[in-house]
């Protein structure tokens, strides 16, 4: 029964990252993998010999000589404590994602526009570079991609130069979400999975990530396309801004960013934070809205500045903006993580990682205490890019047992974060930024890839010296 679980998840994952050729959303084998394994854990628990508790990190004592009953309680009690982790994960990104859409609701992200003046193109590399890197940590890579990008499309009208700046875009987002707690879906996990505390994932990670852009973005600005000015050319926007727009801006990035000090200073889950961080940007929200309740919009631009004005008075912010979530994502993530949970919780993963500590050579300084080289979570940076890096990460939390903010985590934060910029569909900002400017697959690997690449190795070089020091 094991290797019938093992196939159906092997076969789950190749369905997931054959997405593109299969024309199947991901979603899809996600969610299909996780029932069946679980319902296949279910038909055979009298036959397995081995259970994995992950709330205590440990195999279950006799579990093989356990009455069936038995063995069923701990199953459904395990079901249930991977679903309440799964979840927090799952309602902290409902939160992040409703308190972005309420910001866009408002147009607030027209107000980074603003400051963008220069024509000169190794300068506006520079600054959608930062942008990125600092956006990124705020409202996630993913997020900060589609802002960016959006923003691009309106000040370059020439395509061909546009997705160079996408593809450094998209280099500079990843690295700016793996140091971050809130940054990057993996590195929220390991956070919310007390593998990395707030200020050791900084104190880790910031210079290496930081590395992780500039050596990139530094070698890109010498190459052809970044040289020279932009055309005087801009795509027209006659979109009056809204009035409150930057205040939104500046106050959802604020809450987002209150998050891990509320975690700090409570010690309560992070979630429990962000549902506090939007009630109060969706109070201001609804107050600046003006929402009424109304059979008719007749007349409804009386009054306004704007018709964006005119719009918010009569639909409420926090109804249109979890209308646009992207729930296809919440249920990747549900089906993905549970299924990994299954592997786990038949201690296959446990096995796997202590197989992986004797079987693979080491690659410079070895970890401390847990005996994992370099060279396997490098690999998994790697494999990253070719794979998803969410279920490479769920994994990890089952495979290896090493105490909160061991040098590990970090590592496999940062491999894991960065790692998938070196193709175009490793990461979750590759894949948007590919549907929204179209960009080729062979164009990335040929223009593109190998700057993500030197940008892998100088981070992992940079944090290997960094975790000395600490």
């Amino acid at each position: 029964m094991e290797s019938a679980i093992i196939a159906i998840f092997v076969i789950g994952y190749l369905a997931i990252t054959l997405e593109h050729n299969l024309k199947i959303d991901k979603l899809i084998p996600a969610l299909a993998m996780m029932a069946i394994c679980w319902a296949f854990i279910a038909f055979g628990i009298e036959g397995f010999q081995s259970w994995f508790d992950s709330g205590a990190h440990a195999l279950v004592e006799n579990f093989g000589s356990m009455a069936s009953d038995e063995k069923m309680h701990i199953m459904e009690e395990s079901l249930l404590h991977h679903l309440g982790k799964t979840a927090e994960i799952l309602v902290f990104l409902l939160g992040a994602m409703t308190i972005v859409e309420i910001i866009d609701y408002f147009d607030g992200f027209a107000t980074i526009k603003d400051f963008i003046k220069t024509r000169s193109k190794k300068r506006v590399l520079w600054i959608f570079a930062f942008l990125a890197f600092i956006l990124s940590a705020i409202i996630d890579n993913l997020t900060a991609t589609i802002v960016l990008i959006s923003i691009l499309q309106k000040i370059i009208g020439d395509r061909n130069i546009r997705i160079w700046y996408a593809g450094l875009i998209i280099i500079a987002a990843n690295a700016g979400g793996a140091w971050s707690p809130i940054g990057d879906v993996t590195t929220t996990m390991l956070w919310i999975g007390n593998k990395v505390s707030t200020g050791k994932l900084i104190g880790y990670l910031f210079i290496p990530s930081l590395l992780c852009m500039l050596v990139p973005t530094f070698i890109a600005s010498f190459l052809e396309p970044f040289k020279g000015n932009l055309p005087d050319e801009e795509t027209k926007d006659d979109k009056k801004p809204h009035r409150f727009g930057p205040t939104m801006l500046y106050l959802g990035l604020s809450a987002i960013v209150f998050v891990p000090v509320f975690k700090v200073v409570t010690h309560l889950p992070p979630y429990v934070g962000m549902m506090l961080s939007l009630s109060v940007v969706a109070i201001f929200a609804e107050l600046y809205s003006n929402t009424k309740f109304s059979m008719s919009a007749v007349g409804a631009n009386e009054g306004y500045e704007s018709e964006s004005d005119a719009l918010s008075a009569h639909h409420s912010p926090v109804h249109h903006s979890l209308s646009k979530i992207e729930l296809p994502s919440i249920l990747f993530f549900l089906g993905i993580l549970m299924a990994v949970a299954a592997l786990e919780s038949l201690g296959l993963l446990f096995g796997f990682a202590d197989w992986l500590k004797t079987a693979t050579p080491q690659l410079g300084t070895e970890m401390h205490s847990g005996g994992v080289s370099d060279l396997v979570v490098m690999l998994l940076g790697v494999g990253s890019a070719v794979i998803d890096n969410v279920p490479l990460v769920a994994a990890s939390l089952g495979m290896f047992t090493e105490p909160m903010d061991h040098e590990l985590w970090h590592f496999i934060a940062f491999a894991a974060g960065t790692g998938g910029s070196m193709l175009i569909i490793g990461s979750a900002a590759g894949v948007v930024a590919m549907g929204m400017e179209k960009i080729d697959f062979f164009w990335y690997l040929k223009k593109i890839a190998w700057l993500a690449f030197i940008g892998f190795v100088v981070g992992s070089a940079a944090f290997m010296v960094m975790r000395t020091l600490f």
